[in-house]
């Protein structure tokens, strides 16, 4: 297989299990909080922890690592609007990532301590309120990648 062809195929599975692990994730922790059940949500919170460590941070260090390869060897300008957009739309879904997943651990914590859902609320809130819009970066991330629009376009003059 070419390399490139390799590469490329990395970094499209990365980004679905990037995208797919946190779909999932989402999905099961705002079914266990909203079903009001305790045990659901302490063994959620459990395993919402151990997905993020073994398949969403491995993802997010090959997708850095594969994007800027593909980038160089499709002598895309790190300068280009393009470039820069995606480097700032990734950048947003890590700034909503890295609290996310500390409020997972926190919940975590908590829940393994025994609070219930109610104590778990305004941590949950702050959870919902990050996630929307590192979801709807990584859409529009995926727009970007797939469509490739402003290629052409330096947004600084080498």
């Amino acid at each position: 297989m070419d390399l490139y062809l390799g590469i490329k195929l990395l970094h499209i599975v990365s980004a679905t299990i990037l995208f797919g692990t946190g779909l999932g994730t989402a999905f099961f922790m705002l079914q266990a909080y909203r079903s009001g059940n305790d045990e659901a949500m302490r063994a959620t919170t459990n395993t919402v922890v151990l997905a993020d460590w073994l398949f969403t941070t491995p993802a997010v260090i090959v997708q850095i690592l594969s994007g800027l390869w593909l980038t160089q060897r499709l002598a895309i300008p790190y300068t280009s609007l393009w470039f820069v957009a995606v480097v700032a739309l990734f950048c947003l879904v890590g700034v909503c990532w890295l609290p996310v997943v500390r409020i997972q651990i926190r919940l975590r914590e908590r829940t393994q301590a025994g609070a219930g859902i109610d104590e778990c609320r305004p941590l949950m809130r702050v959870w919902i309120a990050l996630g929307v819009p590192a979801f709807t970066a990584v859409l529009v991330l995926f727009w970007l990648m797939v469509y490739k629009p402003w290629i052409g376009r330096l947004l600084f003059a080498e």
